[in-house]
């Protein structure tokens, strides 16, 4: 049976976004970039929302086709940009009006035994990015079996929360990574 994996790249304050979905506070740099591409290389799916997926869309598969010459951390997100690209995916959209993207299968609503399907015919994990609302249904139904919170040395303030404040969530501290930018990469398992 496969994982279903969140990474998220999230504030001291577990925030992420700010009020108006800024993002200028990511610290990306190489070591960030080999562990996103270690995530990726490791599963078998990606499950999205509606709009972080056309977000994927817009620009995964442009950047994999670009044939210009790249070195360093830009070579990094252009074998990220193919493996994503090649992934299967899922968009998780009630309307059903998602971007065009190859290998995509769409899911109206997120149901305990539909899940539980994908993860038993999964040969890898799913893995996901964004996408709030489906954390916050999948969250609800104990599905997420881990969290990979790339935590920036930054406090918002007021923005978008990870997590659903009126249910609490137990989980377990699997690993603890500290990045040269200050970003520690915490990984947490269903408590």
């Amino acid at each position: 049976m496969s994982r279903i994996l969140v990474s998220m790249w999230t504030t001291l304050d577990g925030l992420v976004a700010g009020p108006n979905d800024e993002m200028g506070w990511l610290r990306g740099d190489a070591q960030m970039m080999a562990y996103e591409q270690s995530f990726v290389d490791a599963a078998e799916t990606l499950m999205l929302g509606r709009k972080t997926f056309g977000d994927f869309a817009g620009y995964w598969p442009v950047a994999a086709r670009d044939t210009a010459p790249k070195v360093g951390v830009e070579e990094m997100q252009r074998n990220y940009a193919r493996r994503v690209d090649a992934m299967k995916k899922i968009a998780v959209s009630a309307s059903g009006d998602v971007a065009e993207w190859d290998y995509t299968r769409v899911l109206s609503r997120i149901e305990a035994e539909e899940i539980g399907r994908l993860k038993d015919e999964a040969e890898g994990d799913i893995v996901i990015y964004g996408s709030l609302s489906v954390i916050d249904a999948l969250s609800a139904l104990g599905l997420i079996d881990e969290y990979h919170m790339l935590v920036h040395p930054i406090v918002l303030g007021e923005g978008k929360p990870m997590f659903d404040k009126s249910r609490p969530l137990s989980l377990a501290l699997a690993s603890v990574e500290p990045f040269d930018t200050g970003v520690v990469l915490m990984k947490y398992r269903k408590g």
